[in-house]
């Protein structure tokens, strides 16, 4: 709101952004859990007003002549952020680990460059490197304030895409009309009916998220009981999900310039195609998962290739989920509520998580019992059904294409 009626887009960034890095700094400064409540609510903070409003800008940068490209770029735009979570899941556990330095021949202190790599490995370098490479991307984007489409706020029409003012004020004085009546009345359904539409996909998208998540917490946990050696090495159980944004990185412009081109050629590729092509994706990634269970409670020990394999239904999934859902949020909005709209897109990841939690909550006070293979297996049913209704709704989708420079709404 602060965005698409008050500041506009680019000033709302700049300003959270700066939020954002001083979150990083608290968290780097002080180890206390004072430090860790206050640097996590600027970083919340700051993500709130980044997030919905950077994803409404890049689908700011393309008009109606070139519209086209937007699947495209969004897909890039994910790519980046992936680019982004590949390198700190690597990194940046590897900083917040102890180092431990290795004496030298007959018991000499250790070297320089071994006290060097013990200093750096701590919460202040962990936590301080992203503040600091945060502040020099949003110097960056700053830097390129001149280059940028700017969609004015729409101030003061803000309110109309909701309430019709003029209407409320003339309804005034009228017999039988209550207060209520006159605000029902005022209201602009049509802005209501688009926002109805777009929240359709966001409890059928929120149980994607609610089992992608999981690759951070019961995948880590039963990675723990397979066999983890790769590459002539033994990886650690948390740095599996490392392979989740490199394989996103390879996906997306395979997908992009290859595999939905070759799809388009039989039938018309929609994004809420592309987005139940997902679901039903990610239920078989958590099918793979719930077989590999099946094998550690019966006392074997798989081999973490199995994991990979899952790693790749999902991240296919992923693929045609995420990056299809930002595209589709911003087109579907109406022109002055482009970062409110993107917003929707934030809400299922949201709420994916708490259904998880509200399971897991119940899973833990007993009135829910589910233990080992049964819990991936009861994800699977409820992913299935998700993606079997999202099928049957997605069907009665009517919605219309809102582009910035074009004069009138374009049919979806």
């Amino acid at each position: 709101m602060l965005s698409d009626a008050f500041i506009g887009k680019f000033r709302t960034v700049v300003a959270l952004s700066i939020v954002y890095c001083f979150g990083h700094f608290a968290l780097a400064a002080d180890h206390t859990w004072l430090g860790l409540l206050g640097g996590m609510a600027l970083i919340a903070f700051g993500a709130g007003g980044i997030k919905p409003c950077v994803s409404a800008m890049v689908g700011d940068q393309f008009g109606a002549r070139n519209q086209h490209l937007l699947a495209r770029v969004y897909s890039w735009f994910y790519f980046s952020i992936n680019l982004g979570s590949a390198f700190s899941t690597l990194l940046m556990p590897w900083l917040l680990e102890p180092y431990k330095a290795i004496p030298g021949p007959g018991g000499m202190p250790p070297g320089g460059y071994e006290r060097f790599l013990e200093r750096i490995h701590s919460p202040d370098v962990a936590f301080g490197i992203p503040g600091l490479f945060m502040m020099i991307a949003t110097i960056v984007f700053w830097l390129g304030r001149k280059k940028f489409v700017h969609i004015p706020p729409s101030r003061q029409r803000f309110v109309a895409e909701f309430f019709n003012v003029d209407a409320f004020r003339a309804s005034k004085g009228r017999p039988n009309q209550t207060l209520a009546r006159r605000i029902a009345e005022s209201l602009n359904r049509e802005t209501l009916k688009i926002l109805g539409n777009l929240l359709i996909p966001v409890p059928f998208v929120a149980m994607f998220w609610a089992l992608w998540q999981q690759n951070f917490s019961s995948w880590v946990e039963q990675a723990v009981r397979m066999d983890r050696h790769l590459f002539n090495r033994e990886w650690l159980p948390g740095q599996i999900q490392t392979v989740n944004p490199v394989f996103i990185l390879l996906m997306l412009p395979l997908f992009s310039y290859i595999i939905y081109p070759m799809i388009n050629r039989v039938f018309r590729l929609t994004p809420l195609r592309k987005i139940g092509a997902g679901l039903f994706l990610a239920t078989f990634a958590f099918l793979i998962v719930g077989w590999i269970q099946t094998r550690i409670d019966s006392g074997q020990t798989p081999h973490i290739g199995w994991q990979l394999l899952a790693f790749v239904v999902l991240t296919a999934g992923e693929t045609m989920v995420s990056p299809t859902h930002l595209e589709f949020a911003y087109t579907q909005a109406p022109r002055r509520l482009k970062s409110l709209v993107m917003c929707t897109y934030l809400l299922a990841i949201s709420l994916g998580n708490q259904f998880t939690a509200v399971v897991n909550a119940l899973i833990k006070g007993g009135e829910l019992h589910l233990a080992g293979a049964s819990y991936f297996f009861f994800f699977v049913i409820v992913m299935f059904i998700t993606a079997f209704l999202f099928v049957f709704f997605a069907r009665f989708y009517r919605g219309k294409t809102y582009i910035q420079d074009s004069g009138e709404a374009l049919p979806a």
